[in-house]
């Protein structure tokens, strides 16, 4: 019998966080203060984070030591197990052989307590009271829910508004773990109110909801603010998914020939991909694919520019792909993909060609994960979905070429609270949808006569 899954002992889960900014062969821009255009310190930062996490922000270090308190937290489903997806091979009939990391394992169901415990450790350790937040398909908001019901904070979570309709599952989680969940745009914050008087029907973005979110952290002297991606910290500690796989890899002697995530602030990506990008960088051959939706192609069809990360303008200029801060999604289903902006550290590989990008519409993606449903019996999340769809196609590009290809994955979480997308899909109410250009140019008018990287 052939080994289909890896797994490790909690003795070997990784100790350590890995900062890929010790190892970049280019530093990235910093980013800049919205008032006077110079690069953000520590101090600027400090009504939004807890002063540990700023340093880990700005740390250079290249490893940072997790925690006991965390790793205790972690062990409760960490180390993941990394899974050979033999039945989807036979299926695809091409020469490849499929591993995932499998993060649906989470109480939360997916990687976004990898960065929720430790942000919810720190800010207790600080003397945090309280966190708010954004989220987009529910799964930060219900990780973080999670996190300070665990370490004893309060939290509130403004949750995008065509999300909260479609996935009214993850707003009970929230709420079954203590957390308060607001529909945004809102008329709690003064961020809220104006989108509201402008767009009364509006179906909220991230960035609005980032934008509520910051605010009531700041309106409150006990609170701080909680993001789930995008920001360094928040990649560094999510690379425990892609330190595990290297260990779980070399007990089968075996390296991939590509690594895929989906990529919507980057953070799932950054965690598989970023352990394998420091491999590259020192002379390793990896391809390292993100794959994103067509509606918010990000780093396939967006600038690399300055940008605000909200709507607001709250939040620093961040140097990042983007389609501009005042873009609003088309509702599809993968809310957790429906950002702007890209992780400043994943666009900055991208640039140095370390990365490529991907963009899959949302009809395809679902075929792919129905497929895998159908043959390995996870049903994956839609953001995952954008993950196997890239899968799909790097198997079809083997298969022409006649060359054998290994190819890790990450696969963010499962699907069992996003059924009505798979509704909506079997029920041929879902269509392919590519952002037109119009749009992204009217989008990016936002940023005209911003600061250049």
């Amino acid at each position: 019998m052939e080994e289909t899954k890896v797994v490790l002992a909690d003795h070997e889960i990784p100790k350590q966080w890995y900062n890929i900014q010790a190892d970049l062969p280019q530093p990235m821009s910093p980013p800049l203060h919205p008032g006077t255009g110079k690069p953000v310190g520590p101090d600027d930062l400090a009504p939004i984070f807890p002063m540990n996490l700023i340093e880990q922000e700005v740390s250079q270090e290249r490893w940072i030591d997790i925690p006991g308190e965390v790793l205790d937290k972690y062990l409760l489903w960490r180390p993941s197990p990394l899974i050979r997806a033999r039945n989807f091979e036979r299926l695809l009939d091409a020469p490849v052989k499929i591993y995932y990391k499998y993060e649906g394992s989470s109480p939360a169901g997916s990687h976004k307590p990898n960065t929720a415990i430790p942000q919810a450790y720190y800010n207790k350790a600080f003397g945090v009271k309280r966190l708010s937040t954004e989220t987009g398909a529910g799964q930060w908001g219900s990780a973080l829910a999670m996190a300070c019901a665990m370490f004893g904070l309060e939290c509130r979570v403004f949750m995008v508004k065509v999300s909260y309709d479609q996935k009214p599952y993850r707003r009970m989680m929230m709420n079954t773990w203590g957390a308060t969940c607001i529909p945004s745009p809102s008329n709690v914050t003064e961020a809220g109110r104006q989108v509201l008087a402008d767009h009364p029907d509006s179906p909220g973005s991230l960035g609005i909801a980032i934008s509520e979110a910051v605010e009531d952290a700041v309106c409150h002297d006990d609170s701080r603010y909680a993001l789930g991606s995008v920001l360094n910290h928040v990649m560094l500690h999510q690379t425990v998914i892609g330190l595990e796989a290297e260990k779980q890899l070399a007990k089968i002697s075996v390296y991939p020939d590509v690594v895929i995530g989906c990529a919507g602030g980057g953070s799932n990506f950054a965690g598989i991909a970023l352990p394998f990008v420091r491999d590259k960088i020192h002379g390793k051959s990896v391809r390292i694919v993100g794959a994103e939706p067509t509606s918010c192609p990000t780093l396939t069809r967006g600038p690399f520019a300055y940008d605000f990360g909200d709507l607001a303008k709250k939040t620093p200029l961040l140097p990042m792909y983007t389609l501009g801060h005042d873009y609003v999604p088309a509702p599809i289903h993968a809310g957790g993909l429906r950002y702007h902006g890209m992780a400043p550290i994943i666009s900055h590989l991208v640039r140095l060609g370390l990365i490529e990008p991907s963009a899959y519409d949302q009809v395809a993606t679902f075929e792919a994960g129905v497929q895998w449903a159908r043959t390995e019996g996870v049903i994956p999340a839609p953001e995952t979905n954008h993950a196997i769809a890239a899968v799909v196609a790097e198997a079809k590009r083997a298969k022409a070429e006649g060359k054998e290809r290994t190819i890790l994955f990450n696969f963010s979480g499962h699907g069992m609270v996003d059924l009505a997308s798979y509704d909506a899909y079997l029920n041929g109410k879902l269509i392919p949808y590519e952002l037109p250009d119009a749009e992204i140019q009217r989008a990016l008018k936002a940023i005209e006569g911003f600061p250049k990287p």
